[in-house]
Order: C-alpha cells, then sequence, then structure tokens
C-alpha cells in the first residue's frame, strides 16, 4: 500500500476526531477541525489553479496557520517550501528563485523583506497575507503582477469537504537545507520514503506501521501524548518531530517563539510530557533556569526531552540530571538528505554512538562497507529509502546520493565515523571539518564537547588556523555564560587536558560576545575559521 502524508493525516483525523491536535498561543484544534481547516485551505490553493508538484513558499513563524497550510499544501498534492525568516533580502531572493516558487505564505512582519525582492522572482503568482496586507506590500504586488490577499479572506467561504483527487506515496515532499557550506539546497523526497527515513515509518519507539490502517490503529491505542515542540517549523527538526507526534496521536504544544521561562511555565500548563530542544541554543539556557530556580517551576509531568538537529553537551545533560535524574534524554541523529539516521548515545567521554542499523552503514572512499572492528574511518551512509534528488542540482545530487555498484542508492553526507566490533557506529564529525595538526586529525566536536565542560563556557566553535610548523593548529573560538569572569587561556586548556589528548588541545582561545551561527542554528566554521585567524 502506498504511503502519503495526506491520507494518513486524514485517517487519524477521522480516528482521532475528538482529541486536541494543536496548541498555538491558546488557540486550541482537534484533530478533527485541524483536518477541517486544511480542507479549507486546500480548497483555496485549488481555486488559483496550484498544480500537483507547485511549490509553495513558507514563509512564517509557528503558528496554526503554519500546521493548516502544510497539511492543506500536500492535501492538494502542492510541495511546501520551508523559507528561514532570518534571512536577508539577497539569501531569500536565492530561495524563492531557485525553488520556483509560484505561491507564498508570507507573515505581515516580513512582507518590508519580500517587497523588496519582489521585482525579481518570476515564477511567483500569489502572495497569501497571514494578518493584514499592509498598504504599501499590496501595491508592490500589483507592480509586479502578483495577486495578494490575507489569510482569512483566503480561506473564508472555502468548502470542509474532502474531495481532492487521488494521491500517492510518490507525490513530492522537500526540506531546504540551512547548511554552512554554500546556499541552501532544497531536497526532494517521495512521501513513501520520507515516512518511513524521517519519520521511522510512524513510530519513532518501535517497528515501522507499513499501512495507514495499521498507523491509526497503533495511535488510537496509544495514551495521548503531550509534546512541547519550540523550533521554528521551518527547520527539519521540528517537521520531524510534528509529523511523527501526529502520527502517534498526541498533542502538540507549538511555541511561537522559543523562551525557556515560557517553556517551563507551559510544562504544567499543558501537562508537557516530552520536550523537544536543538542542541545547545535551547537545552543550555532551559537548563539552566531550571537547575537556577528548581523551586519556581512545576516540571513533573515532564519525563523525556527529545533533541534533534544540533549536538547537546554532555555538561549541559549533566546539569539537568541534577534535578531530574530520572528524565529520559532522547538523541535523533539524521539530516534533510536522510531522515532520522538513529538515536545516539553519548558515553563518558563525550564520543557519540549510534546503535547497530541497517539503514546506516560507514562506507570507504569506494562505497563499499568498512570491515567492523577495524580502525578505519570512513563516511557514515544511509541506504534504503532516501531522498530523490537536490532540487535543480544535478552535479550535487550525483555526489551525494551515489548509485554502489551493487545498484544500492545511498545518502553520503561527509560524516566520518568508524564501526566498532559490535556494529556500533561511532561518529566523528564532518570529514570537511577536520583539522589537519601535523598529520593527526582533529574533529571539531569532540572538541567543542570539552570546552563547553567549562562551567564558565556558554558555546564554542573550533575551527583551524594556519600553523608555520604543524600546517594546521586546532583553535577555538567560545562566548562565556552572564555573570562570570573570564577564565585565563591556560586554565581552559588544562581542563581540555583532563579530557583530550594533547594535540586535540586548542593552542589559542578567542572570547567572542556571541558565538556566530547559522539561520537555521548550525555551526558556521566558516565564521569560525575567519575568527580564530584573527584572534
Amino acid at each position: 500500500m502506498s504511503i502519503n502524508l495526506a491520507d494518513c493525516f486524514e485517517a487519524l483525523s477521522d480516528t482521532l476526531a475528538d482529541r486536541e491536535a494543536i496548541v498555538v498561543d491558546g488557540a486550541r484544534l482537534t484533530y478533527a477541525r485541524l483536518d477541517a481547516e486544511a480542507t479549507r485551505l486546500g480548497h483555496f490553493l485549488q481555486s488559483i489553479d496550484v498544480q500537483p508538484r507547485d511549490h509553495l513558499a513558507m514563509h512564517m513563524r509557528n503558528s496554526t496557520e503554519f500546521v493548516t497550510t502544510l497539511l492543506g499544501a500536500l492535501k492538494v498534492r502542492a510541495v511546501p517550501v520551508n523559507i528561514n525568516f532570518r534571512y536577508t533580502a539577497a539569501e531569500l531572493e536565492y530561495l524563492y528563485a531557485d525553488s520556483d516558487t509560484t505561491v507564498a505564505f508570507v507573515d505581515t512582519e516580513f512582507c518590508p523583506v519580500v517587497a523588496e525582492v519582489l521585482p525579481r522572482l518570476e515564477t511567483l503568482r500569489h502572495v497569501v497575507v497571514i494578518g493584514e496586507v499592509p498598504a504599501d506590500f499590496a501595491a508592490a504586488c500589483g507592480a509586479a503582477g502578483v495577486t495578494v490577499r490575507s489569510y482569512a479572506e483566503a480561506v473564508d467561504g472555502q468548502s470542509e469537504v474532502r474531495d481532492f483527487p487521488a494521491r500517492s506515496g510518490d507525490d513530492h515532499f522537500m526540506i531546504y537545507t540551512g547548511g554552512t557550506t554554500g546556499h541552501p539546497k532544497g531536497v526532494v523526497w517521495r512521501h513513501e520514503d520520507f515516512y518511513y527515513a524521517a519519520l521511522a515509518g510512524g513510530n519513532q519507539y518501535g517497528d515501522p506501521h507499513h499501512t495507514i490502517g495499521e498507523l491509526v490503529a497503533s495511535a488510537e491505542n496509544t495514551p495521548a501524548m503531550s509534546l512541547l515542540v519550540t523550533a521554528p517549523l521551518i527547520h527539519g527538526a521540528a517537521v520531524y518531530a510534528v509529523f511523527s507526534m501526529f502520527f502517534m496521536g498526541a498533542k502538540q504544544v507549538i511555541m511561537r517563539n522559543w523562551d525557556a521561562r515560557e517553556a517551563l511555565a507551559l510544562i504544567p500548563r499543558e501537562q508537557v510530557q516530552i520536550l523537544m530542544v536543538v542542541g545547545d541554543a535551547m537545552a543550555v539556557p532551559f537548563v539552566d533556569e531550571l537547575v537556577a530556580n528548581p523551586d519556581a517551576y512545576d516540571v513533573s509531568t515532564l519525563f523525556a526531552v527529545n533533541n534533534g538537529g544540533a549536538i547537546w553537551s554532555q555538561a549541559s545533560r549533566d546539569k539537568l540530571k541534577t534535578v531530574l535524574p530520572d528524565i529520559f534524554i532522547r538523541d535523533n541523529f539524521g539530516a534533510s538528505e536522510s531522515g532520522t539516521d538513529g538515536q545516539l548515545e553519548m558515553n563518558d567521554d563525550g564520543e557519540l554512538r549510534m546503535p547497530p542499523s541497517p539503514r546506516s552503514q560507514v562506507v570507504n572512499e569506494d562505497l563499499e562497507p568498512i570491515t567492523p572492528g577495524s580502525d578505519q574511518i570512513g563516511y557514515l551512509a544511509r541506504v534504503g529509502h532516501v531522498p530523490l534528488e537536490y532540487y535543480n542540482d544535478p552535479e550535487k545530487t550525483a555526489a551525494t546520493f551515489p548509485t554502489r555498484a551493487d545498484g544500492t542508492r545511498m545518502s553520503v553526507l561527509g560524516d566520518m565515523a568508524r564501526v566498532e566490533a559490535d556494529g556500533a557506529i561511532v561518529l566523528l564529525g564532518r570529514g570537511s571539518g577536520c583539522i589537519n595538526t601535523g598529520g593527526e586529525k582533529v574533529f571539531p566536536e569532540e572538541v567543542e564537547q570539552a570546552l563547553k565542560s567549562h562551567p564558565a563556557v556558554f558555546d564554542a566553535l573550533v575551527a583551524g588556523a594556519d600553523d608555520p610548523t604543524y600546517g594546521e593548529r586546532v583553535a577555538a573560538v567560545i562566548s562565556l555564560r552572564d555573570g562570570v569572569d573570564e577564565p585565563d587561556p591556560d586554565e581552559l586548556m588544562a581542563h581540555c587536558r583532563t579530557k583530550l589528548a594533547g594535540y586535540k588541545v586548542p593552542r589559542s582561545i578567542v572570547v567572542v560576545p556571541e558565538v556566530v551561527r547559522s539561520p537555521s542554528g548550525k555551526a558556521d566554521y566558516r565564521w569560525a575559521k575567519r575568527a580564530v585567524a584573527t584572534g
């Protein structure tokens, strides 16, 4: 049976009709109501002649409209395009143009920057504004030959009858990456491949469901859970979480903007059981606030924290366990190009390990699997359900999604790893960031873990700096926690020596007010390399 994301949600909404599906800024929608609102949006899209595989930009913060637009687009077989609202005009112009977007849904606050690029967007035909349509933006749209209306106007009077044409597992879903190695790239998935690779076949805690009937029956019999969604839905990790929890029949409390204190206040108010975070950027302020004021917050309903999309340092995890010793921490490792590859475990040395899995391999330069138990370092590869392509980029598609001689398609992103004798995979870091210091290989992530375990360090990035003797030296750029004195560099280096081999210890450390990350929150190693070179 073919698996389509919209078909799955509709079947769930029929069975779980009265369960709460989402809560956003106090607005509550049941599964049935959310499906009805998405259906209205789908009929609007049909009314403006949106066709299957047309691209629909979502230039929005988290909101009920974001979720209904996402689902409504899938209902008519359109392809949602995630637009990072932190991008500059130049970045947005590239993304809108590269994605061949025909319809854009835009929050009112982002209308000015969209107006800047409108005259150069050749494929854009319609804009829907979430909120009031500013008069000057309406004029800009008119001048560009683009129709514009408010979201309320778009869905007003639209039918709630699900009379859409048949869908298929071959329909497309796309996620634009937010990496730091160049322009964002649109990763194109078949729905069915995305369901298995990114959403674990509808079951994050067991075997995949191979039919929609199995999926619905399992969700119906699963006690209703409550997830607090903290990250912007424009990011892959958040979209993975939202679909995964829908497919388990959960309620999702979606924050419009991240704030650690607000998240802590929402936990007792909404009886939140699972919190999602994206690495240290979210986890550290949350943990610090809770540990500093343990009696101010009731977190008794919370039993799990799910992390994905970025590394959550061991020091912060350990700190959380001083107040929540029994908390379950689940680390999802994956990418826009591979889905969810597996669950990470972090040992006392800060090594990240992933249990053996038939969908993950470590391969050599010839794409052949590396022998378990050898010391050979290779590339982590996803096999099985992998994306179709990078949109409009056949060269990068061929490099990232190669086909082995035996016909196996795979996704190879450049993450370096080795395989232990029991088949477990030890992740070392991205090969492109590896530092070669006198012939020794150093992966930045390991050094960053050591630095962030120092009580004064809030964030850290590590990069190679030119060195006349060793070619490169290990160098770091750090930001400090509020209210702490700047530690002596020798103190930081001594701290790292307790956790790292001598050649991995930073030889220079630059302190900055804030460590710069990409608009998607990922490590910006290009900036780090410039910072350590001038520090």
